[in-house]
């Protein structure tokens, strides 16, 4: 029988893993961001979408993806995260004479990593090979997502985010769309750089 102040901590344990659970693909948003040190940030005032051409998906999953359908899905929510996370920094939509133009990349692949029974013994001194044969012992597969935000003035980049998140298979549109909306805050929470 287990000691009541055991039981609370395996209650506590499971509850902490339940949360995660619930949140799978919406947690370890990856931020990195560069730019031009050369570039005067401070004199950005306006800002315009890329024209002709928002922005790009391109999907290297399986041959049935369709690109196409993905940007039609992705692309309204990250226009309006974007609206909204640039008006937050005092960045004003024009049409006209855009101090700087953004355009967007969302890029999404699947990874797999193995492990194999004994991949991290050393080899025998005599023929260099395991004491076993090497079996498959764990596999995990994950789609992969990355959404890339540029600014440029006249035409040449000053300022990229990139925001990479491993994602489930199978997640739902609200929880994507949360995880694309997230990564567009955690990018633009970064702009204006420090220096």
């Amino acid at each position: 029988m287990m000691h009541p102040a055991q039981s609370k901590i395996v209650v506590s344990a499971l509850a902490a893993a339940l949360v995660l659970a619930l949140h799978v693909g919406l947690e370890g948003v990856d931020v990195k961001v560069e730019h031009d040190k050369m570039f005067d940030f401070k004199a950005v005032r306006t800002w315009a979408w890329r024209p002709k051409d928002f922005g790009t998906v391109v999907v290297a999953r399986t041959k049935e993806d369709d690109a196409e359908d993905m940007k039609q899905t992705a692309e309204p929510w990250i226009l309006d995260e974007v609206n909204i996370q640039t008006k937050a920094r005092g960045l004003q939509r024009t049409e006209s004479q855009p101090d700087v133009t953004l355009a967007y990349y969302l890029l999404l692949s699947t990874n797999m990593s193995t492990q194999t029974l004994g991949q991290f013994l050393p080899a025998t001194t005599a023929w260099g090979l395991p004491p076993f044969a090497a079996a498959t012992q764990s596999m995990k597969m994950m789609n992969q997502g990355s959404l890339v935000l540029d600014l440029s003035a006249k035409e040449v980049v000053v300022w990229r985010g990139v925001a990479q998140a491993r994602v489930e298979f199978g997640l739902d549109a609200k929880k994507r769309e949360a995880l694309i909306r997230e990564a567009v805050r955690d990018l633009l929470k970064r702009y204006p750089p420090k220096k």
